[in-house]
């Protein structure tokens, strides 16, 4: 008589992984529909400023102006207009505001000096423009490149892995990252910078790495059951992913009010690295198990 051996208990991820890979999927496609109607509605997936849409920046060392009193005397002839403080780096005290208009120099200047009683020189002032041409066509020059990035991404993905899932499981984790990343961006009415735009490959190279880890350890290596290689790249992927977020969210609270530039940059990062955990350890992670199941079984 064959002695029948017990199949051993299913532990609570093995149960729900399958289930798990569907929230960041389900997300996927709601910020997919949530930018697809953006698009229809203002002509691109995202708001961008005046370095992206061409206008007039100007900045005023004036520590005294009232920044709201000015915006709501401005905002009348120039609907457009966007204000933000310039802060001391050190102290936090204001040393004066930066002005952004699609205008052009020779409009909101005479408008901004009578608001103030003051002429504007080199002295208490700086003033920047940049043509509507210019500035959409370096615009589409780094969509391009991101699309480039991307696109380069994969195809090196595929040469490392040379197997299709998880190189597609990896692709899928950056688009998401992405994607997700953009929906919000959207949602809060963030006006991107050329540096915005360029954070998003940066993030590119962050998405990646993580997934590059979970699929090396995973499919690679053969120590240990599945789940086990799973949960080591999970707590190694996990301590990486974690010490950037708190490294981006200090950099961000200490120079909130000082670089627009850093500041658009890092929240950026942040948001995407939010989203890279749920996309590498809920669908990378279930994909690769999936995957990684299916061959030892055919073995």
């Amino acid at each position: 008589m064959e002695q029948l051996t017990e199949k051993p208990e299913k532990s609570w991820y093995d149960k729900s992984y399958k289930y798990l890979f569907f929230i960041p999927v389900t997300l996927t496609i709601l910020a997919l529909v949530f930018l697809i109607n953006f698009n229809s509605q203002h002509g691109d997936v995202i708001f961008k400023d005046v370095t992206l849409t061409g206008g007039t920046t100007i900045t005023v060392l004036d520590p005294e102006v009232s920044i709201e009193e000015l915006f709501s005397s401005i905002q009348i002839n120039f609907p457009d207009i966007k204000i933000r403080e310039l802060s001391d780096f050190r102290t936090g005290q204001q040393k004066g505001f930066i002005l952004e208009t699609q205008s052009e120099v020779e409009d909101i200047r005479p408008a901004l000096e009578s608001v103030l009683g003051y002429e504007l020189n080199k002295d208490n002032s700086s003033v920047e423009f940049s043509g509507a041409a210019l500035s959409q066509g370096f615009y589409k020059q780094i969509r391009f490149a991101i699309i480039i990035a991307f696109i380069f991404m994969a195809i090196v993905i595929f040469l490392i892995f040379r197997t299709f899932v998880p190189s597609l499981a990896v692709i899928f984790a950056a688009f998401s990252d992405i994607v997700l990343t953009v929906a919000v961006i959207g949602l809060l009415k963030i006006p991107l910078s050329i540096a915005g735009v360029v954070a998003f490959l940066l993030l590119i190279g962050y998405s990646v790495d993580t997934d590059i880890l979970l699929t090396t350890r995973t499919i690679k290596k053969k120590e240990g059951t599945i789940n086990e290689r799973i949960y080591g790249a999970f707590k190694t992927g996990l301590t990486m992913t974690l010490t950037s977020i708190a490294a981006i969210f200090i950099a961000l609270i200490i120079i909130r009010n000082t670089s627009e530039v850093l500041r658009q940059m890092f929240t950026i990062l942040l948001i995407g690295l939010g989203f890279d955990l749920f996309n590498t350890w809920l669908a990378n992670a279930a994909i690769l198990k999936w995957y990684a199941e299916r061959k030892e079984a055919s073995r």
